[in-house]
């Protein structure tokens, strides 16, 4: 498409995820939101009241039959979005997929191959990757000043909201894998799950994740719907430097520490071969960007629709994170394995 055009928009789900979407899609300069598909009908009817100039209708088809519409938002549950985004790519629509991409790794290898073979974008909605923060800390990785990378922990808790189709792996591990991805920027080499259910619908509330990478990295993430407090914390270990990124924090998310260990070679005469050290220097809490980070994503998508650039979060990152999470839940059902994912 002409890069100086509007990008035409569709919108596929008007719940829980689709009015952000929708607003911060609406908001850009360079795009127009042509149609929203809601089969809900009370849902339908606050789209409809929210968006005057918007188609709203109950048909997918009506998007994909539309040629004002270049590309398809899909903010629908994840049993669904291998059908939509795949229907949508062969329409010759460009994709952005709320996350995950899809729920097994066979249905993500073919919205990849579609999109490759079609040369159509296809990214997913992994909006951490947008924000200020994560960006911040993505520069201070690739400068070296953190050093080489040796550990990342991260917790993702809350009280609720439980989900009715996918455990809390699926619902919040998503964010914490296409975060640790991004960071270290390599392919994970197994994951490892634990996790149980307290509701009595063999849908797990909490559940514990142990990813491994090469060099000796390794990643911790504790996912749980069942706490009193909403921690959204990681840190981030480095042979130079380490940084503390907390999302609940109002001003200060990102603390860099210069803290770490130096290992000294004793004498050989010595009851211990190696002393280590401690390393103790000043915090550093950077100037991060402002704005929302669905925004920034939005405007991001577009640009790569417009001039047909690879997204940050594309379907191969997406399919990476599946991959990521059907390995946790082959994991889960064997008691905690050890899944390499060059298996799956």
């Amino acid at each position: 498409m002409e890069s100086a055009s509007k990008v035409g928009i569709g919108l596929v789900g008007y719940g829980y995820w689709g009015p952000n979407l929708a607003r911060n899609f609406i908001a850009q300069s360079d795009c127009e939101l042509i149609a929203i598909c809601e089969r809900e009908s009370q849902r339908a009817l606050i789209a409809k009241n929210h968006y005057r100039t918007s188609i709203v209708t109950d048909k997918y088809e009506d998007l994909l039959s539309n040629p004002a519409i270049h590309a398809i938002l899909i903010a629908t549950p994840v049993s669904s979005h291998h059908e939509l985004a795949k229907r949508a790519l062969l329409a010759g629509k460009d994709v952005l997929v709320e996350k995950p991409l899809t729920q097994t790794v066979p249905e993500a290898l073919e919205l990849v191959r579609i999109a490759e073979e079609s040369k159509r974008i296809l990214a997913v909605d992994h909006t951490f990757l947008f924000t200020g923060a994560v960006q911040k800390i993505k520069d201070i990785v690739e400068s070296g000043k953190l050093g080489r990378i040796m550990y990342i922990d991260s917790v993702r808790i809350n009280l609720g909201l439980f989900q009715h189709d996918v455990n809390v792996i699926y619902d919040l591990a998503p964010h914490d894998f296409s975060i640790i991805n991004y960071l270290v920027g390599q392919n994970p080499i197994s994951v490892q799950a634990v996790g149980i259910s307290h509701a009595g619908n063999d849908i797990e509330n909490m559940a514990y994740l142990h990813v491994e990478y090469q060099g000796n990295l390794i990643a911790h993430c504790h996912v749980n719907w069942l706490a009193p407090v909403k921690i959204r914390r990681m840190l981030i270990g480095g042979t130079e430097q380490m940084i503390v990124y907390d999302d609940m924090e109002p001003s200060e998310k990102v603390k860099v520490y210069d803290k770490g260990i130096v290992i000294k070679e004793s004498d050989a005469n010595s009851i211990y071969k190696v002393i280590v050290d401690y390393r103790t220097g000043d915090m550093v809490a950077p100037k991060l960007a402002h704005g929302e980070a669905l925004h920034t994503e939005a405007k991001h998508f577009l640009s790569c629709v417009k001039n047909r650039t690879k997204p940050i979060a594309d379907g191969v990152a997406g399919l990476r994170v599946v991959r990521m999470l059907q390995a946790a839940q082959f994991s889960l059902r064997n008691n905690g394995m050890q899944v390499r994912i060059e298996e799956l």
